[in-house]
């Protein structure tokens, strides 16, 4: 069973912003960004949930700490 939920990309957004991530641009994907990093959010709804597992790790938080965040 995977950790995290599907969830609706404008929550995941406002995950990232709150851990200082902004927004790039948009289009079919949410750009964000972090110094010299880049993270796509796919404007799905909902996520998947390994994407969205995936998007965790990316952004350096385990699947418990982004479900805390929500």
């Amino acid at each position: 069973m995977p950790k995290l939920p599907g969830i609706h990309h404008k929550d995941a957004i406002r995950v990232l912003e709150k851990l200082g991530w902004r927004v790039i641009r948009e289009g079919k994907h949410t750009i964000m960004g972090l110094g010299t990093q880049a993270l796509p959010i796919p404007r799905h709804n909902p996520i998947h949930s390994i994407t969205m597992g995936q998007i965790a790790k990316a952004a350096g938080l385990t699947p418990e700490e982004f479900k805390r965040m929500l």
